[in-house]
């Protein structure tokens, strides 16, 4: 387990949601008082000095991949939520695709516990929809449901839910239970031998399409199943704009569906192709600068809910080789708010109350995590991150906690550091370093 115990601790001058600085007063794991001169009321304490730092409610990532069990050589359930951590998340929801799929109860509570022993933050299982996540049959949402472990969101992500009757079933079931399907958006059949983003860049470089309609049929369909059957349909990493016109509509007709966007995809576009290197090759693929714009703008005015990273850990085989047989994927959760400070609030699109809301508040809320995502404020847990917004400095993969390295930023220089992160008041991060 991590962090000293502390039963009271005094956050001084932070900036709470990036406003006037206040005292953040801890004690017992949730927050007893917030204000000016506040004190810690005796010796023992743990007294931090947040003068020029931005206190966010925990952050809490709707979509990780923690890669335990079977991959433990990319990461595990402890490097992810270590990594998790530094990044400022106090949650994780972490996906289905490991070895043995995350499809019965007992894998999800395996999981489950490996991140309750782990103690860096919540680990939060999604299910898998499908036995397998072959897309034939259902998994059993029903007692993953009612395991340990309470799952509420499922996923094949990785790979879509294509069948329209299975994907129906899905969404019937889950309401029993007010689950959500978090959908993997890609039509397999128009994306067979797919490399990059299909267009201008894919024909000159001469890598096989994998074309934005692939992902907006999909999604279209499935917000029209959710309709039909008055279930919650969340969609992942949305890349495209013509996804994001499709969500527009959906919600303006009161449809319950949400949305995640990644941090790569907001920041980086296909060109980043030219270079052959299979670091930037991902799925869904880097998009044109065009989507780019588009996503942004969809985050700023909530037709897209959320950020979630899609951390993507592999090995160093597995993404330093030619491109056509690299693993599709990187890493995010330690770049996460820095890569949203750079193309979100350093534009203007964001201030740090709406960082807040899109990358703690709603996927919680999405997530269903009651004692994540809430107010700084007397009476919530004491789930705080602290981050520096003022210092820039170039990414380096080797200074990562995370056992993989596939982090597309390498080399490029971003703004801000978490420097404190505490989980039910007590420190997973303080100073910048791991407790």
């Amino acid at each position: 387990m991590t962090g000293t115990a502390h039963t009271t601790v005094l956050i001084k001058g932070a900036r709470i949601l990036g406003g006037d600085p206040a005292d953040i007063l801890v004690r017992d794991g949730e927050i007893a008082e917030v204000g000016p001169g506040l004190d810690a009321g005796g010796p023992g304490a743990l007294v931090v000095d947040a003068g020029d730092l931005i206190a966010l409610p925990g952050l809490v990532d709707l979509h990780t991949h923690l890669r335990e069990p079977g991959r433990e050589d990319a990461e595990t359930v402890e490097s992810g939520t270590r990594a998790a951590a530094m990044g400022g998340y106090t949650a994780v929801h972490a996906m289905a695709n490991t070895d043995p799929v995350a499809d019965t109860a007992g894998v999800v509570e395996q999981v489950w516990r490996l991140g309750r022993e782990a103690g860096y933050c919540d680990v939060q299982p999604v299910g898998a929809v499908t036995r397998g996540i072959r897309g034939e049959q259902l998994a059993e949402l029903g007692a993953m449901a009612d395991s340990a472990a309470r799952v509420r969101v499922f996923s094949d992500d990785g790979h879509c839910v294509s069948d329209a009757v299975i994907m129906r079933r899905a969404l019937e079931y889950v309401k029993a239970f007010d689950g959500v399907v978090a959908q993997h958006a890609q039509e397999p059949r128009l994306t067979e031998g797919a490399q990059m983003n299909e267009g201008e860049m894919s024909a000159r470089l001469g890598l096989g399409g994998w074309p934005a309609v692939a992902e907006e049929a999909i999604i279209a369909r499935d917000v029209l199943l959710a309709q039909h059957v008055g279930s919650r349909l969340h969609v992942c990493h949305v890349s495209t704009a013509g996804s994001v016109e499709i969500l527009r509509w959906a919600k303006s007709k009161g449809q319950r569906v949400t949305a995640e966007v990644t941090p790569h995809h907001l920041l980086l576009d296909d060109a980043r192709a030219e270079s052959y290197d299979p670091i930037y090759k991902v799925n869904p693929p880097l998009r044109t600068e065009a989507d780019v714009r588009a996503l942004r703008e969809a985050l700023a005015d909530g037709t897209i809910d959320c950020v979630a990273t899609d951390h993507a850990p592999h090995p160093v085989e597995a993404k330093e080789t030619e491109w056509a047989v690299a693993a599709m994927g990187m890493i995010g959760l330690e770049t996460a708010l820095p890569v949203v400070q750079e193309a979100m609030v350093d534009t203007g699109l964001l201030d740090w109350a709406g960082v807040a809301d899109r990358m703690s508040c709603r996927p919680a809320r999405i997530g269903r995590l009651s004692g994540q995502g809430r107010p700084l404020e007397a009476g919530s847990p004491a789930n705080i991150t602290l981050y520096d917004p003022a210092p820039r400095r170039a990414v380096d993969p080797f200074a990562m906690t995370s056992k993989s390295r596939n982090t597309p930023y390498a080399g490029m220089e971003l703004p801000g550091r978490v420097v404190a992160t505490f989980l039910r008041g007590r420190p997973t991060v303080l100073e910048g370093k791991l407790q």
